[in-house]
């Protein structure tokens, strides 16, 4: 075993909601996971960008009524990682009269993974994520073979 603290893979994710319309349905379904053990939420913004663009941030007890109790379980445990400036840069990309979720997530599952590779004084030289729309690009090859047999 190692010495101190190990950490899994951190992730970020942003999801946009067009017209600013956030319900929170997918929170249930992300703390299934962190109560798998499949990931730990570490950090969870919320950016609106309004008709004039400007951006207002703000964290999940800030939310509506409806959206707050969902998100209610993970705003208790995190941290603040997120920078003003990083969340301003990430959601340059966001349209007018939208909104987004900004999620940090650590992998947990990998974590006697690494623990043991640290064991045998292995490296990670590099990481990396596909990028979404290669994603959706074979999802929609993976539909068309499902719907054509």
């Amino acid at each position: 075993m190692t010495q101190g603290k190990v950490m899994g893979p951190v992730d970020y994710l942003m999801i946009r909601f067009p017209g600013n319309k956030f319900s929170g349905k997918a929170a249930p379904e992300l703390l299934k996971l962190e109560k798998k053990g499949i990931i730990r939420v570490i950090d969870m913004v919320f950016i609106v960008k309004d008709e004039n663009g400007k951006l207002v941030t703000s964290e999940a007890v800030d939310l509506t009524e409806e959206a707050r109790a969902a998100f209610n379980e993970f705003s208790k445990n995190t941290r603040e990682w997120f920078s003003q400036g990083d969340i301003e840069v990430i959601a340059a990309s966001l349209p007018n009269n939208s909104s987004a979720g900004l999620l940090l997530f650590e992998n947990v599952w990998a974590i006697q993974f690494k623990e043991d590779l640290l064991e045998m004084n292995a490296e990670v030289i590099d990481m990396g994520r596909i990028p979404p729309e290669n994603i959706q690009k074979v999802e929609k090859e993976m539909t068309k073979e499902v719907t054509e047999q």
